[in-house]
């Protein structure tokens, strides 16, 4: 009996051990789904929160959760990708992502193009850039890409002209008649040095953190040709999973473009 009964007890713990390795299995696999299920993003305030924000209800449609994280910053939401901290980013044009790979060594992939932010020259102390003064003082971006495309602008404006170069900086100057200074700053501290310059070269999304009108407010604009759309980065080898795919069919929809274009007027424009 004795022999019986402690091999009944046996199978019952047995029983109950499988069930038990089954439910965590179980327990697991749904916790791997529920996550597959959440998008991490990381974005710059203006323009691109303001958008996502209005991807979120698409995407819970298709049964996924976007969750964003908000940056100041054009560094740290590409290294948060590449070290897997984030699903994706959504802040920066190729150009840029293309000299950030090759000067930190990721390994960053561009998905869709989302929409364009027409860089523009910022003043609170000339109306037109026919008043700058010899010597005056432009800031300008300090990072490579934008800083050469803040000089194109002012090319075309016939501030100064540069050598044909795929990245210019102020040493690339060929001539400048009014003597300009060129001061590099950080892209996100550009507005607040408006009372030290007589104007600046600003990217649109820090342009409308400060109240700055593209459209009423620059002296001049970027071409609507430029190269520089803004777009959704992942982790190569991220870019064909489902919910990366879920991402980009949201951001590129047609409510999406539509918000674009009716929200900013015109200072932002749809790239896709």
């Amino acid at each position: 009996m004795k022999s019986n009964l402690l091999k009944f007890l046996l199978s019952v713990a047995v029983v109950l051990g499988f069930s038990a390795c089954s439910d965590d299995k179980k327990a697991e696999a749904q916790a791997k789904e529920e996550a597959s299920k959440i998008i991490r993003i990381g974005a710059t305030p203006i323009p691109h929160v303001e958008i996502l924000e209005q991807v979120k209800p698409i995407l819970a449609k298709a049964g996924y959760t976007l969750e964003i994280k908000e940056f100041t910053d054009y560094v740290t939401p590409n290294i948060a990708v590449n070290e897997g901290d984030l699903d994706a980013n959504f802040f920066q044009h190729a150009p840029y992502l293309d000299e950030f790979n090759k000067n930190k060594n990721t390994d960053l992939v561009k998905t869709v193009n989302v929409h364009l932010e027409p860089m523009g020259v910022y003043s609170i102390k000339i109306k037109s850039l026919d008043e700058l003064k010899d010597g005056d003082s432009i800031a300008v971006p300090n990072d490579p890409t934008n800083e050469s495309r803040a000089l194109d602008v002012l090319e075309k404006a016939g501030v100064m002209k540069f050598a044909d170069k795929a990245l210019k900086t102020k040493i690339d100057i060929i001539e400048n008649p009014k003597n300009i200074v060129l001061k590099e700053i950080d892209a996100p501290q550009l507005p607040r040095v408006l009372d030290d310059v007589a104007a600046a070269v600003i990217n649109t999304n820090y342009a409308l953190s400060a109240d700055l009108n593209p459209t009423k407010d620059a002296l001049e604009l970027e071409s609507i040709n430029s190269p520089y759309a803004n777009i959704v980065v992942v982790r190569k080898g991220n870019e064909n999973s489902e919910a990366i795919k879920a991402l980009n069919k949201a951001i590129n929809s047609e409510e999406i473009r539509a918000f674009i274009k009716e929200k900013y007027n015109g200072a932002i424009i749809p790239a896709f």
